[in-house]
């Protein structure tokens, strides 16, 4: 299965999805691969996400880097869009849902933890709809 993060510029919360969606699958044992990309590019992926990741799940980020939609590989299964109304009408996909999260980039620590918890909360869901085989099922 291959999973898509997708945001307008590929620099925060879709990389900070890639990376704990990333860790949560292997520590339940699922064959997933995780991809993220953006509408439109930025200039490299947002220092603080790098370091809050860092801080809060002991995950390195720093290999990450800002891609183009057009960059996904073409048979994606589940694209997620994290809240930007990023339409991906070049991504077929079984399943599409948005996360619906507000852009914590510019903002403090506590803004950035609480965009976190919530998208921790969302993978957790959407991980565990994936391990019982019940995606139909499942809302963000």
């Amino acid at each position: 299965m291959k999973i898509a993060f997708i945001c307008i510029h590929n620099s925060c919360r879709s990389q900070m999805a890639e990376a704990i969606a990333r860790h949560k699958a292997k520590a339940l044992g699922l064959d997933v691969e995780f991809f993220s990309a953006g509408s439109d590019i930025s200039k490299g992926v947002n220092q603080q996400a790098i370091r809050m990741i860092k801080e809060l799940y002991s995950i390195d980020m720093k290999d990450h880097y800002a891609k183009l939609i057009e960059t996904l590989p073409n048979d994606i299964d589940i694209a997620v869009s994290m809240g930007c109304n990023v339409a991906c009408p070049n991504l077929k996909t079984k399943y599409y849902y948005d996360f619906g999260l507000d852009d914590p980039s510019g903002s403090d620590d506590e803004i950035f933890k609480q965009t976190i918890k919530s998208l921790d909360s969302k993978l957790n869901t959407l991980l565990q709809s994936i391990k019982t085989n019940s995606l139909k099922d499942f809302i963000c």
